[in-house]
């Protein structure tokens, strides 16, 4: 069986490609490298570069290559960017979308594995024990997680109408990295942001911290990219051994940790003592998104082995092979 992975040259597309090939699984990426890195795609990994809305080609790469499964990955996913450039997210999100899932269907593809994000749920009002579960209700507040939304609906109807078997995870804050060059080179997550402030010799940021949680500010699930990676992976096996599963599942820890809290960690593990200043509230903030994990562990026989100094400490090593002047803080 052949995945194709599209967006596989990202930072969470190269994991899932490494993930596939220590499972046995072939893959070949597909990808713009508008954002992605071609040296991040392991060598006898095919390497295809094209955008999800040209349908010819994607119709050429699933038949050259007798692809039998998607790991749907590439995407724009900026929150901020996508308030200011909603059509542009909505072309490249949905858009997208429809054009891959017909070149699946004209192929005959049987599975598909969707990348969706805990920014379907917007602000939500959780559980009793404070975790959002799969049955929370969406309320997006960006356009990035209104085309995550719009990406599952039509994952779901085109799995129904074409006999697809479909997965889309939702994942909650990714961070940590397999390896040094594996590692998020971007700066558009808290903990890189923090690396970030750090190597500028700045204090980090804290967005408001009157909200309704223990230290004040916002509560969060922090995923490792392992094993998310490893989600994949599972999701991808369990639609193969059982055709015709439609599967929305949360790929989180089930633990809260707070931007007070991840902040003094990180620096405590990168030997930096640089306390945070406190900013005005950024709007649509809610004041805590923790994952329940249950039904992926219970479909996928998965759970995060990961914990937040893990992440950390991985995503450090990566921070400083690229930014050296970090490590002499």
């Amino acid at each position: 069986m052949t995945w194709l992975i599209t967006g596989g040259a990202g930072y969470i597309g190269a994991h899932v490609v490494r993930a596939m090939a220590e499972a046995g699984e072939e893959t070949v990426v597909y990808d713009d490298l508008s954002t992605g890195n071609a040296e991040r795609v392991p060598d006898g990994v095919p390497l295809v570069v094209g955008s999800t809305l040209d349908g010819e080609r994607l119709a050429r790469v699933l038949a050259d290559h007798r692809v039998t499964g998607v790991v749907h990955l590439a995407a724009k996913k900026q929150v901020a960017e996508s308030v200011g450039l909603p059509l542009h997210y909505y072309r490249q999100n949905v858009e997208g979308l429809r054009v891959l899932l017909e070149a699946v269907t004209a192929a005959g593809v049987p599975t598909f594995v969707f990348s969706s994000s805990a920014a379907v749920y917007g602000m939500p009002d959780a559980a009793a024990d404070g975790l959002v579960t799969e049955e929370t209700p969406c309320a997006p507040m960006s356009p990035y997680g209104e085309t995550k939304l719009a990406g599952e609906w039509l994952v779901r109807a085109t799995g129904r109408a074409a006999g697809l078997s479909t997965a889309s995870l939702r994942y909650f804050n990714v961070a940590g990295a397999a390896r040094p060059e594996l590692a998020d080179a971007g700066v558009s997550n808290l903990v890189p942001m923090v690396f970030e402030k750090l190597t500028q010799n700045a204090p980090p940021r804290i967005f408001g911290d009157d909200y309704p949680t223990p230290d004040g500010t916002c509560v969060r699930d922090y995923i490792h990219v392992v094993d998310l990676a490893e989600a994949h992976v599972a999701a991808a096996r369990a639609l193969r051994a059982s055709p015709g599963r439609d599967l929305t599942l949360n790929i989180g820890r089930g633990e809260g940790v707070s931007v007070r809290e991840m902040i003094d960690r990180i620096n405590a593990l990168t030997g930096h003592h640089r306390p945070p200043t406190v900013t005005a509230r950024r709007p649509g903030d809610p004041p805590r998104v923790v994952a329940s994990a249950d039904r992926a562990a219970a479909e996928l026989g998965w759970k995060a082995r990961h914990d937040v100094q893990d992440m950390i400490t991985s995503a450090w090593e990566g921070w400083v092979r690229l930014h050296p002047e970090a490590a002499r803080g």
